[in-house]
């Protein structure tokens, strides 16, 4: 099997690549993976062919070039942030959506030439589909009504990729991603950047900027979980979907209260006192417009699995990231 990642030098595409030359699809043989980003993948010294490629997608030529690889399946990681989606109005339909369309179109046009063969499309969506009131968990049937330019982005491009999919132009899945949490590194433009920082920069020593009220709850999953979901969909049988290829995935549902409490329960009180609150009106309008819990129904049916509460997540990132 042949893969493609974009979105590869990421940290969710770093992750998933080690894991891919690790076992992660154990029933699955891997011939060649090819990485794919706006700036070049880290160099990797492995047994089989690992390529490492740079370009934006949103470029022309771009999704013809990642098309002609001919690869089997494809992760559909590459995607500009929330905060920035939302500032740069014309850049985040560009390097969201229209790459997107441009990646399908270029899929169909490969398929044509080469007699139908098509690829799994495997699509990392998000919660930001969903847009209040909310009252409770959110169940598979809720209506996908987003508040933010990022989450009408990530709505057209599975409202795109079911229609390619329906129509025999490629196969796969749209992936509405928890919030991932605790995301190591800096902090990037992402409106929701914060739930990882109130974690990741006290357990590191430094102070953290809480933006929004600690009354907000939000839906969680660690890095591994989202490297889990996206190997178990690729492994799935899209069959299964009944020609419904949107999923909210599990996690875990709490408020930010209920984050630093965990905090201080692994790390203790002198960690948490490194949170400062600090309003920021626009955050918590983004955020505000985001679900809080889901009941995921459908996904977790069909395997998908998340961590058991926020302390784990908390103690999976000072295990694998400290």
């Amino acid at each position: 099997m042949k893969i493609l990642v974009l979105g590869a030098a990421g940290m969710i595409g770093k992750k998933l690549v080690n894991a891919l030359l690790h076992g992660g699809m154990s029933e699955t043989k891997i011939d060649e993976i090819h990485r794919y980003d706006v700036v070049m993948p880290p160099s990797l010294d492995v047994d089989i062919p690992v390529h490492a490629m740079k370009g934006d997608l949103s470029h022309e030529g771009e999704a013809e070039r990642l098309a002609a690889l001919d690869c089997d399946l494809i992760f559909h990681l590459a995607s500009i942030v929330s905060g920035d989606a939302e500032t740069n109005f014309d850049l985040g339909w560009s390097s969201n959506m229209r790459a997107s369309w441009a990646l399908f179109e270029a899929i169909r046009s490969r398929s044509a030439m080469n007699g139908g063969s098509r690829p799994k499309v495997i699509f990392s969506s998000s919660i930001a589909v969903f847009g209040g009131p909310f009252n409770g968990p959110i169940d598979d049937e809720f209506l996908c009504a987003p508040q933010s330019s990022y989450g009408a982005q990530k709505a057209a491009i599975e409202l795109l990729l079911a229609d390619y999919c329906r129509k025999g132009l490629m196969d796969g899945m749209s992936l509405r991603l928890p919030t991932i949490c605790v995301r190591p590194g800096k902090a990037n433009l992402a409106a929701s950047s914060f739930f990882s920082g109130i974690i990741r920069e006290p357990l590191n020593g430094l102070e953290a900027v809480l933006p929004v009220e600690d009354t907000t709850r939000h839906w969680f999953a660690s890095p591994e979980s989202a490297v889990g979901f996206l190997l178990h969909a690729a492994q799935l049988d899209t069959e299964l979907l009944k020609g419904r290829r949107s999923l909210n995935l599990p996690g875990v549902s709490c408020t930010v209260a209920e984050q630093i409490e965990a905090l201080r329960t692994v790390a203790g009180n002198d960690v948490v006192k490194l949170i400062k609150p600090q309003a920021d009106e626009q955050i918590r309008k983004i955020v505000g417009a985001w679900p809080e819990d889901f009941t995921a129904s459908r996904s977790k049916a069909l395997g998908f699995q998340a961590d058991s509460n926020f302390e784990a997540i908390i103690r999976n990132y000072i295990e694998r990231e400290l």
